[in-house]
């Protein structure tokens, strides 16, 4: 695959989160409904911080296994530190960023802005680990694993917009160019990191992408959770919760069923 069709594929992969962000539009919902999507949302984000944690120990097992066979100590230590690092500065910062998104020492919860953005922040992260999976799939002649990359991963952004957009059902209604600032925040880092994996393989830079987008995702489900408590319907947050889990879920076994 050539650096231009990689260019292509790789924009087209990271846009289809714009798909997922006009839900933060919506207006007139009642409350069970709009308690419902923000957690459904928030059962997207529980379902990515598992998988971006699996995929992230993944290889630091691998070099676990391979130290405990005689070689490979130093490859351990550099990955294990690149993923606990990694989670720990993603959460820290995500935290950090909102606090001075709002000018102060947080005292209230955040607004559906600030969770938004935050979102996109960690999916952003965790986009760029699967942009240079792409890339580097490319770069080694690997097209048809490229191309299954592509689209699998094209699934996964759509339902990631959702996730960013449903919590703003719960403040004014966005500016379609603030829609624009998170889709860019959240799917742009796939079109850079094709561009990058492309250019060098890194599977610690990887490691500490996933580790960074893993600590940001548990800070913004969090706020998602803290959201939907304050609607007190633990019945329609709980089901709407599992919904949202079990989706994501499924998509992921459909993706590896074909092979992504």
């Amino acid at each position: 695959m050539t650096f231009p069709q990689t260019v292509i594929l790789a924009a087209f992969a990271g846009g289809t989160i714009f798909l997922g962000l006009p839900v933060g539009r919506v207006r007139g919902l009642s409350p069970a409904a709009r308690a419902a999507l923000t957690t459904a949302a928030a059962g997207v984000v529980l379902f990515l911080i598992y998988d971006v944690i699996a995929q992230a120990v993944a290889p630091v097992d691998a070099a676990l296994e391979a130290a405990r066979a005689g070689s490979g100590a130093a490859d351990f230590a550099v990955d294990a530190v690149a993923l606990g690092g990694g989670v720990a500065s993603g959460l820290l910062s995500v935290t950090s960023l909102t606090q001075r998104m709002s000018g102060r020492a947080r005292k209230t919860a955040l607004s559906p802005q600030q969770v938004a953005l935050g979102t996109a922040t960690g999916l952003g992260l965790h986009n760029f680990s699967e942009g240079l999976a792409i890339g580097q799939s490319a770069a080694t002649g690997a097209t048809t694993l490229a191309l299954i990359l592509v689209i699998g991963f094209a699934m996964h952004n759509a339902t990631e917009g959702f996730a960013i957009g449903a919590p703003l059902g719960m403040g004014d209604r966005p500016s379609w160019g603030f829609l624009g600032l998170a889709g860019a925040v959240g799917g742009g880092p796939t079109f850079m990191g094709s561009l990058a994996g492309f250019v060098f393989v890194s599977p610690v830079l990887s490691i500490l992408f996933l580790g960074l987008a893993a600590g940001a995702l548990v800070f913004v489900f969090n706020e998602m959770m803290a959201a939907s408590r304050r609607f007190s319907l633990p019945m329609v947050t709980g089901t709407a919760l599992t919904l949202g889990f079990l989706v994501a879920l499924g998509t992921d076994f459909v993706l590896s069923a074909a092979g992504a």
